[in-house]
Formats: C-alpha cells, sequence, structure tokens
C-alpha cells in the first residue's frame, strides 16, 4: 500500500473520529504509521472502542488496498462487532479475515452469518476462541449465511463451545455449500451425535478436502470415517482437475488438429482448383486449336467443293486444267500433312499432360511419405524435448529458489541499510539537540550572571556616588558654617587655632581614610569588572569552540548523508542491475514456458496415446486374469481330485493292511508263535 494512500487513510480516520465525537486511538495511529506500505491491517491486540469500531467499518466499506485483516484479542464487544462486519459486508477486496479471541456471541454470530451472506470475496475466516455455538438461534443464522455463500475457502472454528445441535445445523449448511475446503471444528462439545450428523451430510458434499474434529468426544470410527471421507474427497477434486486439465489440453489439441485439417484442405482445395484451372487453359487452348483446324478443314471442303464443281463445269477443259488439279492435289496432300501433324502435336500435348499430372501424384506421394517420416522425427523430438523440459523445469526451480533468496537477501539488506539510518538520523538529531540546548543553557546562564553582576556594579557605583555627593556636601555646608563662624571666632581662633588645626587634621586623616576606601571599593570594582569581563571572554570563547564543535558535527552529518546518498545510489544501481539480470532471467523463462507449453500439449498427445495403450495393456492383464482364474479354478478341481484319489488310496490300503493283519493272525503260524 503506498504511503500516500496510507496518509489519507489516517487523515479519513481522524476525521471521522472527529465527525463522531470521539477521540483517535494513539495505538491505531502508531500501528498505522508504521504499516505504511503494507497490504494487510494488523490490529492484533489492540483494544478497540465501540467508537473505534465504528470508524473503521465505515472506513472499510469502500477501502480497495487491505487484502488480510486481522483483529484477534482485541477485546471487540457485541456492538464494535456488528458495526465492524456490517462495514466489511460492502467490501470487494478483503480475502482473509481473523477474528480470533474476541469472545463474539449471539450478535456477533447474526453479523458474521449477514457478512458470509453479502460478502463474495473472502477466502478466509478464523473464528477461534468465540462463544459462537451457545446461542443456538444465532448459530443457526451463522450456518444459513455460511451455506449461502459460494466462495469461503477456509473457516476455523475452533473453541466455540458448538454441541451436536450446532454439529447439526452445521451439517446443513455444508450441504448447500460447495466452496469450502477446510473447516476446523476442534475442541468443540460436538459428540457421538454431532460427529455421525456430519459423517452423513459429507455424503452429499463433495467440495470439502479437510475436517478436523479432535477434541470433541467423537469415536475413533467415525474419525476414521470422515477421513476416508475427506480422503475421497481429495482423490475426486484431484482427478477433476486432471480431468479438467486433460479436457483442456484435448480441446486445444483437437482445435488444433481442426485448424490442421482445415488449412491442409484448403491448400489440396487450392492445388485441386489450379489444377483445375491449368486443365480448363489447356481444353480451352486444344478447342480453339481444334475449332481452327474444323475451321480450315471447312474452308478446304468448300474448296474442294468449288473445285469440284469447276472439275464438273469444265470436264470440257481438262486438259487445259491438269496442272491446275496437279497443284491442288499437292495443295491437299500438304493440307493432309498439315492435318497430320496437328493431330501428332495434340496427341503429343495430351501424353505431356497425363505425364504432367502423373508427376504430380508421385510428388505429392513422396510428400505425404515425407510427412510421416516427419512425424516419426517429431516423435522422437518429442521424447528429447521431454527430457529437456524435465530438465529445464529442474533449472527453473533452481533458479526461483535462487531468485526467492536474492530478493529476500535485498529485501534484508535494504531493511538494515533503513534502520541503521534511521537510527544514525536519530542519534545525530540527538546529538545536535543536545548541543544546542546545552549551548544555550550556559549562554542563558552566562547572560543572566553577566547581567546580575552588572546590576550589583552599577548598585555599588550608585553607592558611591551617592556617599561622594555626601560627603561634598558635607563639605559645603562644613566650609559654609566655617566662613559663617569665622567671623564669629576670629576672635577665638588664635585660641582655638591649635584645637582647630587638631581637629582639622582629625577631619582630614578621616575624610583621607575615606577617599582611600573609595579608592579601594572603586579598585575592587575594577577588579570585579575585569574579572567579569575575563568571564565573558571565557564564555564567548567557550560558545565560539562550541560552535567550532556543532560546525564540525554538522560537517559529519552532511559527510555521513553523503555517504548514505552514496551507499544508496550504490544500492540502488545494484537493485537495478539485479532487476535487469532478473528481468533477463524471466524473458529467457518465459521463452522457454512457451517452448514448454507447446512441449506439454505434445506430451498430452503422448499421454492419450499412452493411456490408450495401458486400456489396451489392461484389458489384455484382465484378459489373462481371467485366463489364471480359469487355470486356478481348474488347478483346484484337479487338486480336489488328486486329493479323493489319496483319500481312496489310503483307504485301500488301511484294506489291505486290515486283511493282512487278520490274515497273519489266523494262520497256524500265529498261533505257535506264542508258545515258543
Amino acid at each position: 500500500m503506498p504511503a500516500t494512500e496510507m496518509d489519507d487513510f489516517r487523515r479519513s480516520y481522524v476525521r471521522l473520529c472527529k465527525e463522531s465525537g470521539a477521540e483517535p486511538q494513539e495505538s491505531i495511529l502508531q500501528h498505522l504509521v508504521e504499516a505504511s506500505g503494507k497490504s494487510r491491517l494488523d490490529l492484533a491486540t489492540h483494544t478497540l472502542s465501540v467508537e473505534t469500531c465504528g470508524v473503521l467499518g465505515k472506513l472499510l466499506q469502500d477501502e480497495l488496498q487491505f487484502t488480510e485483516i486481522t483483529l484477534s484479542n482485541c477485546m471487540l464487544s457485541e456492538e464494535g462487532a456488528k458495526l465492524l462486519l456490517h462495514g466489511l459486508c460492502s467490501n470487494t477486496v478483503v480475502k482473509s479475515l481473523d477474528l480470533k479471541g474476541n469472545n463474539l456471541r449471539s450478535v456477533g454470530a447474526e453479523a458474521l452469518g449477514k457478512l458470509l451472506r453479502q460478502n463474495k470475496t473472502i477466502r478466509s475466516l478464523t473464528l477461534e476462541w468465540n462463544n459462537l455455538g451457545v446461542w443456538g438461534e444465532s448459530f443457526a443464522i451463522f450456518c444459513e449465511g455460511l451455506g449461502a455463500n459460494g466462495h469461503i475457502q477456509y473457516l476455523d472454528l475452533r473453541n466455540n463451545q458448538i454441541n451436536h445441535q450446532g454439529a447439526g445445523e452445521l451439517s446443513m449448511a455444508l450441504k448447500a455449500n460447495s466452496s469450502l475446503r477446510e473447516l476446523d471444528l476442534r475442541w468443540n462439545n460436538i459428540g457421538l451425535l454431532g460427529g455421525r450428523v456430519l459423517l452423513n451430510c459429507l455424503h452429499s458434499n463433495r467440495a470439502l478436502r479437510q475436517l478436523e474434529l479432535a477434541g470433541n468426544n467423537v469415536p475413533s470410527d467415525i474419525l476414521k470415517a470422515v477421513d476416508q471421507a475427506m480422503e475421497h474427497n481429495q482423490e475426486r477434486q484431484n482427478i477433476l482437475c486432471k480431468s479438467r486439465s486433460m479436457t483442456q489440453v484435448l480441446s486445444k489439441e483437437v482445435i488444433s488438429l481442426k485448424e490442421k485439417n482445415s488449412r491442409q484442405y484448403l491448400d489440396m482445395m487450392d492445388t485441386i482448383d489450379k489444377q483445375r484451372e491449368v486443365m480448363n487453359h489447356s481444353s480451352r487452348v486444344s478447342a480453339t486449336r481444334i475449332g481452327q483446324l474444323q475451321e480450315a478443314l471447312t474452308e478446304r471442303h468448300s474448296v474442294l467443293n468449288s473445285l469440284q464443281a469447276k472439275l464438273q463445269m469444265t470436264e470440257a477443259a481438262l486438259a487445259l486444267s491438269e496442272q491446275k488439279v496437279c497443284n491442288l492435289g499437292e495443295l491437299l496432300s500438304t493440307a493432309k500433312q498439315e492435318q497430320g501433324r496437328l493431330v501428332e502435336s495434340q496427341a503429343k500435348e495430351l501424353q505431356q499432360h497425363k505425364m504432367a499430372s502423373a508427376n504430380r501424384e508421385a510428388t505429392l506421394q513422396r510428400e505425404l511419405s515425407a510427412a510421416h517420416e516427419k512425424n516419426l522425427l517429431l516423435k522422437n523430438q518429442v521424447s528429447d524435448l521431454e527430457r529437456r523440459c524435465k530438465a529445464q523445469q529442474e533449472q527453473l526451480f533452481q533458479v526461483k529458489e535462487d531468485l526467492t533468496h536474492t530478493t529476500a537477501e535485498m529485501k534484508l539488506r535494504a531493511v538494515q541499510a533503513e534502520e541503521r539510518l534511521d537510527m544514525e538520523k536519530k542519534r545525530f538529531k540527538q546529538v545536535l539537540e543536545d548541543a544546542e540546548s546545552l549551548r544555550l543553557k550556559e549562554v542563558d546562564h552566562l547572560s543572566h550572571h553577566m547581567e546580575a553582576s552588572e546590576r550589583s556594579l552599577q548598585e555599588r557605583i550608585q553607592r558611591l556616588e551617592a556617599i561622594r555627593i555626601g560627603l561634598e556636601e558635607e563639605l559645603s555646608r562644613v566650609k559654609a558654617a566655617a566662613l559663617v563662624e569665622r567671623g564669629q571666632i576670629e576672635e577665638e581662633l588664635i585660641k582655638a587655632k591649635n584645637q582647630a588645626r587638631l581637629e582639622e587634621q582629625q577631619r582630614q586623616e578621616h575624610l583621607e581614610e575615606k577617599l582611600r576606601l573609595m579608592m579601594q571599593s572603586r579598585d575592587e570594582a575594577q577588579n570585579y569588572c575585569l574579572q567579569q569581563k575575563q568571564a565573558v571572554a571565557e564564555a564567548q570563547s567557550r560558545e565560539g569552540h562550541l560552535s567550532l564543535q556543532v560546525e564540525g558535527l554538522k560537517r559529519r552529518v552532511e559527510e555521513l548523508q553523503q555517504e548514505l546518498s552514496s551507499k544508496d545510489q550504490e544500492k540502488v544501481t545494484e537493485i537495478n542491475k539485479v532487476r535487469v539480470g532478473l528481468q533477463e532471467q524471466i524473458g529467457h523463462l518465459e521463452a522457454e514456458r512457451t517452448a514448454q507449453e507447446g512441449l506439454r500439449e505434445k506430451i498430452a498427445a503422448l499421454e492419450r496415446q499412452l493411456k490408450v495403450l495401458f486400456s489396451n495393456h489392461r484389458e489384455a492383464l484382465l484378459d489373462k486374469e481371467g485366463e489364471i482364474s480359469s487355470l486356478l479354478e481348474k488347478l483346484r478341481v484337479r487338486e480336489a481330485e488328486i486329493s479323493r484319489m489319496r483319500e481312496e488310496e489310503a483307504q485301500r490300503v488301511s484294506f489291505l493292511q486290515n486283511a493282512i493283519m487278520s490274515y497273519v493272525q489266523g494262520s497256524p503260524r500265529s498261533t505257535q508263535s506264542p508258545k515258543k
């Protein structure tokens, strides 16, 4: 199934889920993504809700891609199974349906019966581990649908709790169904009565080839009888297939023979028509020549009559016309000679035509003999070609096996390469994402740290500026107070000069100390700024190093992508080479197959001859067996006579022995023997 069609299917699934107010199941969407390019919908072990079953049923009504649907162990509810099967009723593509282990009961059995009655494409239906046989009426509806279906070939009903009544319904369905080939009823509750009913229905069903009844408490004699019926059906189907193939071969052979006979008849008719045309042409030519001769003879007769009249009229002038009479006699002799020559030439031409026809008949006979020889040669060639055909078939099987192995290896390699490519892409994407996230985190951390340090430095500078401004204001106030008090304490200045000097010195020292502390704090702030600048420079260098690493990784990814593209191109070229080789081999094999079909037709003719010979040989064998049986009967009669004669001889011997013994006992010597 192409990827675009699978995307359309997935989008339509999401759309229908939204329209019905249901939430699309993530497991199904993931499976649809994984199943792109396949013709099989496998949702085994996925728990499907009723809404999902309804959406899938609507999608599968007109879906033309999936040929196999597997819904085993999906825990389907009765309503969900009904919606799904209702959607499959109008599907025209699905050939295999697996509903194993879904605990289908009465509603499911009725929906399955409707599906079997309406669907015309399903060939295989697996219903193992369900409970279809518990409700008799629903199972009867299912059996009615099975009887009305004429396309299903495989049905699995293992572990469905089917009793003898369900077996009776199944037997009625099997009597009406003519397409089912395999039916598996193992591990149910059919019993003796159900086994007998199924055995009785097999007399009217000739299509079923395999019926499994193990684990149903069915007696062994019924199982043996069922196996024998299956063997009979298998043999009957094989015979039917063989007879159909033989009838097809015979019909082809009859058509070819009819065509050959028609061609030969047309060729013979063409040759006969040509000969007739030649004969007609020759007869026309001879008729024209004979007419010309007759005209010449009539003219000569008229001339002779005129001459005779002239002679009668000129009897008096005979002397004068003797010379003319002689000339006329010469002319008559020449005319007679010409007439004789013409008759001879006509006779010769007739003889030549007869010889030509005889030669043609001889050539036709030679051609017939050559055709018989060719038939013999063709028979020999057919025997040789049979041997070659067997050898070529063996080679063909070997080539097919090699082809399957190569295709499997190529598929495995392609799958492995795709998996490696996906793994490499995922790994490099993960590495790039990790590196980008680390870089962004470090940059954010450094930017936050720089902003915090700048804010702290600005706050400290502002505090220092405030202190400086306060000190300047204090100095200005002090100076103003000094100027104001200067006039007041000029008098006391001398007195307090020393004290003022001391105070001023102390204040100057205090201010110098404050200035020194401010200078130290400024130096510390400058040092901290330098450290922060160094940290920023280190962060920038680290960022550049990381960017270089990222660029190296990008280059590495590009190189790997180029290597993968080159490997893909090599793989495509190898696949194209293999395809070209396989196409050439397939062309050779098709040519050989066409040749083998002709050989098969000839082989079929030889087989028919062999069958005729076999039938003759069989009749001869039957005659011989009859003769042997008659001889054996005669032999038994002779043996009976011999045994009777032996008995008579034994009786005679016993009589003689008794007579001798009585004679010996009655003689005087026998009386004296005890005394001795």
